[in-house]
């Protein structure tokens, strides 16, 4: 019997919530869970699929300075695309720097505005099964 089947939700600390859900909603395009309870302190449910990350604005006891330069080198959240070029070419617009995966596979690493990092990987669209969009830029 398999104890855990899936992941609900990730939690990540952001100083401001309105300030995160410029990065999350309006840059990447994740919908606002209007279902979050009031739970004693401001922050955001977003959708992803069947999973969520949830936002909470809390004072943050990690350091946010001093993170490692690489997002893959850091605890990071991962989240899956069908074309790394536009993400790319979306972060590049907004002035958001990001690093190429060092593994070998169509990924970027990019950091939120509270230094939360976030890999980015391109796979084909399950319900297309849409071929990747070739080499990623820079």
């Amino acid at each position: 019997m398999r104890l855990i089947h899936a992941i609900h939700h990730v939690s990540l600390i952001v100083a401001d919530t309105e300030r995160a859900l410029g990065f999350y909603r309006d840059l990447l395009g994740l919908e606002v869970d209007p279902e979050r309870p009031e739970l004693g302190y401001p922050g955001a449910w977003l959708r992803i699929g069947a999973q969520q990350i949830h936002l909470l604005e809390l004072p943050n006891p990690d350091p946010i300075e001093r993170r490692p330069p690489h997002g893959g080198r850091d605890r990071h959240l991962a989240v899956v695309v069908t074309h790394l070029d536009a993400v790319a070419r979306l972060l590049e617009g907004a002035g958001i720097g990001y690093s190429l995966s060092r593994s070998g596979r169509r990924a970027l690493f990019t950091r939120d505005p509270d230094a939360n990092a976030l890999e980015v990987i391109e796979q084909p669209d399950p319900e297309t099964d849409a071929p990747s969009s070739g080499a990623a830029a820079r």
